[in-house]
């Protein structure tokens, strides 16, 4: 028999869903966010993780901020590399201290890795992806005119920044990953959906400032590394149909057509929903033979066939 192999995200909020834990209370969150992957590696899956970064990115804007007149800003792309490392670092010696109370040997390692984008992908000249803490409108006019940011007014709470968030084409460092996770080392990857950086003319990489969202390169990263399973996990145990509407419906499972079908009536809105299916479907598109979207303490159950969303081609 094959590898099995899996590529799981973990949901933006898994490490810090306020962004004001401290540290000790992060990795605190990171211990308790790992138990399901633990049991995915006793299941002798061979692993991936990624895992979202939205909370520390925006701690990192306000520092990029409030030290301008003292400290040479950072860009995007290197504060998503920044919150990578060390996201990846907390993941990492959790996992590692795991597993080593369990007595499994397994190797853990984390790759800051850069993603591929399109140069001219439509959102880079109309960002919409809003991204750190609310301001003002009087304190958005000087942030525009201080970092050259563009901001714009989030649903009526405040001005926030907005930035390009262009779709995942490939996975730069995918041979070295696809490598040792063939190995059984269970690879950190594509944190925050990975650094944007896209191809110059004469074949050498420039960054982006720009963010990816971790569900879609999480689909890449699975087809890549030629993985068969994509396992979303997020605050919901199950994907639902009308959520939050008369005749809501738990989804158990569906075939590509059929998710294809509900998504194109409207059913996974953009802000919510919407880009886990939309991760699924190209992963199933691309070859991926299935994709489980549940919550954190359900993964193992779910791998079972006893809780979540299973969508097979």
């Amino acid at each position: 028999m094959g590898i099995k192999k899996a590529v799981i995200a973990l949901g933006g909020n898994a490490i810090s869903s306020t962004g004001k834990e401290d540290i000790h209370e992060q990795f605190a969150n990171t211990r308790k966010s790992l138990e399901g992957i633990v049991e995915l590696i006793q299941s002798d899956y061979h692993c991936a993780i990624t895992h979202g970064n939205g909370p520390q990115v925006g701690n990192a804007l306000l520092r990029v901020e409030r030290t301008a007149r003292e400290i040479p800003a950072l860009p995007l792309g290197v504060i998503v590399a920044d919150t990578e490392g060390g996201m990846g670092y907390m993941i990492e010696q959790s996992l590692q201290n795991k597993l080593h109370k369990l007595g499994i040997d397994r190797n853990v390692a984390t790759i800051i890795t850069q993603v591929i984008v399109d140069p001219n992908d439509p959102s880079i000249a109309n960002p919409t992806k809003f991204i750190g803490p609310f301001y003002t409108g009087e304190q958005a006019e000087m942030l525009a005119v201080t970092f050259e940011w563009v901001l714009k007014d989030d649903s009526g709470r405040g001005y926030r920044r907005v930035v390009p968030s262009p779709v995942p084409l490939s996975i730069i460092n995918r041979k070295i990953i696809q490598q040792l996770v063939d190995q059984g080392v269970v690879v950190i990857a594509a944190g925050g959906g990975g650094i944007p950086v896209y191809i110059e003319s004469d074949g050498t990489y420039e960054g982006i400032d720009a963010v990816i969202d971790k569900d879609r390169a999480s689909a890449v990263l699975a087809h890549d590394i030629r993985a068969q399973t994509l396992m979303i996990l997020t605050n919901v145990e199950n994907v639902f149909m009308n959520f939050k509407k008369a005749g809501q419906k738990k989804l158990t499972g569906a075939t590509l057509s059929e998710i294809k079908q509900y998504h194109a009536e409207g059913q996974f809105p953009a802000g919510s929903m919407g880009p886990k299916i939309e991760a699924a479907i190209n992963f199933l598109e691309g070859g991926g033979e299935e994709v489980i979207i549940t919550s954190m303490g359900r993964s193992a159950a779910a791998l079972k066939g006893t809780a979540g969303t299973r969508i097979v081609r």
